[in-house]
């Protein structure tokens, strides 16, 4: 049995690979590109996971998920899909764009002076640079929430956040996301949990 490939997040994080995020990424690079083939995802998804698995250059079985993401395009690219590859380079740079424009303000809102005051940067007070990988460390650290739980709940909140498309974020709106995702994350893991 092949060991466990080990991924190096850009926070310095490592986790377990997992493929089904590598087809997610695929799936979503076709549907950006405006043809989705869950199908041709799979296959390319099997190249992707045995080459990392396969090479050479990654003898201790740890790879950075900048790495796959090159191989992911590096894939898409020699089979043809240069405008999925594409799709997906801008989507992946939209996204660290939108990481490093966001601004967490230590102020909680409770009525619209507070609101006010968060267009006004003289009163801002300390502000702090996005990092979703904040909100997995709380969850683990002070709720004992599984890594994979706590990572799939930041990823909601930053979701949430980008869509909502502001600059600067109050930390109570930050704590309000995630203890409504959390709630949903814990009910559904129960659910499967009744059902098994």
């Amino acid at each position: 049995m092949a060991q466990q490939l080990e991924v190096t997040k850009t926070d310095q994080s490592v986790e377990e690979y997992l493929h089904t995020k590598v087809l997610g990424t695929l799936n979503n690079a076709f549907d950006h590109d405006g043809l989705p083939d869950v199908f041709l995802a799979q296959e390319l998804a099997d190249v992707v996971t045995y080459y990392l698995y396969h090479n050479e250059n990654t003898p201790r079985k740890v790879v950075s998920s900048s790495e796959i993401l090159s191989v992911v395009k590096v894939v898409l690219t020699t089979t043809g899909h240069d405008s999925a590859a594409a799709a997906l380079a801008n989507h992946h740079y939209q996204r660290r764009l939108k990481r490093n424009r966001v601004e967490v303000v230590s102020m909680q809102l409770n009525d619209l002076a507070d609101a006010q005051r968060l267009w006004d940067t003289t009163e801002l007070g300390e502000t702090a640079r996005w990092n979703k990988s904040l909100i997995a460390a709380d969850l683990m650290n002070e709720y004992a929430i599984t890594r994979q739980s706590a990572r799939a709940i930041a990823s909601m909140v930053e979701e949430k956040i980008f869509n909502v498309g502001i600059n600067l974020v109050p930390a109570s709106l930050i704590k309000t996301l995630v203890l409504s995702d959390a709630a949903m994350v814990l009910r559904a893991q129960d659910h499967l949990h009744i059902g098994a």
